[in-house]
């Protein structure tokens, strides 16, 4: 066994006492039981004891020597250690990194005629929606993908309604990126609802102040209500409470829409089967829900009755007529239809367009059902701040719009017509008879 001829002060190994006899023999100035007392035996190193020695100015300079000593060595140790350190190099890129950043050069790059083929918006609103969404804080940047790759993987999904396989094609990423990419995108625009999704306005819209047919009867009309079936994937069995008049399974959608085709409300996840009138009332009860201000109304059609801020047309009359040619109404109640669906064919544009837009909507859909009620309520939200910036041609012209024929058929709310607003719509009815001769197309 080697004998060890070290011994202990505290934490500090020293050499045997006989290799250093001045610092063995050296007085110790400190009293025993003191905190300053070494034990078992006060030994301290030799250049210590020579700094004790001496006058105050020496000790300050040998004192000086050792810090710049110690500074210089720690100094040269992390350099070494800087300079030992292996540099993050980089190899050439990958043919696919390649590809995509090819791939998104011309996303970004395009005209908004291509832009609008591609991700179904123009250059702008889509560049301005990914610095809103930046600027939240609701996506951020990667080191694998940019925010604006992000919100273009998502809108190829919901414009086109690609799978996420076909979507890799083209972005040369995994399934699974993707994936979480989509759900990201899908939360972020969520979020926007309360700031892009507002209530109407009050105000007599220029478009009804501006003409003879529609003012001053309609001059407190603030909007159109409807229901649009969007076609969703069920289990097997909850398909029958889905399947209604489509003889599909679809959600039914309830949605209002001002004048400017932007939507001011929307109720989405409800069964194909719903009637329209059923989810007007649970969106009326929602703390949330439609409201309808005090003397003002929404145009709604022949499926809902007649009451407080909610004017239908009348049932069992001529409602898609001519004011002018051949097919004339001939009272007052085929007039007041005929005024009435002219104004009220704005919710089935906005419809139109929006469906126009995102292919996923008019297709059957390949997500959890969960999913497809969020990415309704994402198109809803992507159609009025797409129109913040100007319609495009996704959004169907007036004069080429054809109304929806079935209305006429539809299945009729139960609930009776209230007694002073039908009174109201008669009242509205009479004077556009009597002043039909001063209207001009």
């Amino acid at each position: 066994m080697v004998r060890d001829d070290r011994m202990q002060v505290g934490r500090v190994w020293f050499a045997d006492p006989a290799l250093f006899p001045a610092a063995h023999h050296a007085p110790v100035a400190w009293e025993p039981g003191s905190r300053h007392t070494l034990e078992p035996t006060p030994l301290l190193p030799t250049l210590l004891l020579h700094v004790l020695d001496m006058d105050f100015a020496a000790r300050r300079r040998s004192a000086a020597a050792i810090v710049v000593a110690v500074a210089a060595w720690v100094f040269m140790w992390f350099r070494r250690r800087s300079l030992e350190a292996r540099s993050v190099t980089y190899g050439p890129m990958h043919p696919r990194d390649m590809e995509r950043q090819a791939n998104l050069r011309f996303i970004y790059e395009s005209d908004d005629v291509h832009c609008v083929n591609l991700l179904r918006m123009k250059r702008a609103p889509f560049f301005q929606l990914c610095n809103l969404l930046r600027a939240r804080e609701l996506l951020s940047d990667s080191i694998n993908a940019s925010v604006e790759e992000q919100v273009a993987m998502f809108l190829h999904v919901v414009g086109h309604n690609q799978r996420f396989k076909v979507i890799g094609l083209t972005f040369r990423r995994s399934v699974e990126t993707i994936s979480r990419y989509f759900h990201q995108v899908l939360y972020a625009v969520g979020e926007l609802r309360n700031d892009i999704i507002v209530p109407p306005t009050t105000n007599v819209h220029p478009r009804i102040l501006n003409s003879h047919r529609w003012y001053p009867y309609f001059k407190d009309c603030i909007g159109a209500i409807d229901g649009t079936h969007v076609l969703a994937r069920v289990p097997l069995k909850m398909q029958a409470a889905f399947r209604g008049r489509k003889h599909t399974t679809t959600q039914n959608v309830l949605a209002a829409v001002d004048f400017d085709l932007r939507f001011t409300f929307v109720l989405a996840g409800w069964e194909g089967s719903a009637h329209d009138a059923l989810i007007l009332a649970d969106a009326l009860e929602r703390a949330d829900g439609l409201t309808v201000p005090q003397g003002k109304f929404y145009l709604v059609d022949a499926d809902y009755a007649c009451r407080p801020g909610f004017l239908p047309p009348y049932q069992g009359t001529r409602y898609y007529l001519r004011e002018f040619g051949s097919n004339r109404p001939r009272d007052q109640r085929e007039l007041f239809n005929l005024r009435h669906s002219s104004l009220r064919v704005t919710v089935e544009r906005a419809f139109g367009a929006l469906k126009n837009r995102f292919r996923i909507l008019d297709n059957k859909p390949f997500h959890k059902y969960k999913t497809q009620v969020k990415l309704v309520l994402a198109c809803y939200i992507l159609h009025n701040w797409i129109l913040r910036h100007g319609a495009d041609e996704c959004v169907p012209s007036e004069d080429s719009w054809a109304p929806n024929m079935n209305d006429e058929h539809a299945i009729h709310d139960v609930v009776a017509d209230h007694n002073t607003w039908a009174q109201q719509r008669d009242l509205m009815a009479s004077q556009m008879w009597q002043h039909r001769g001063s209207s001009r197309v």
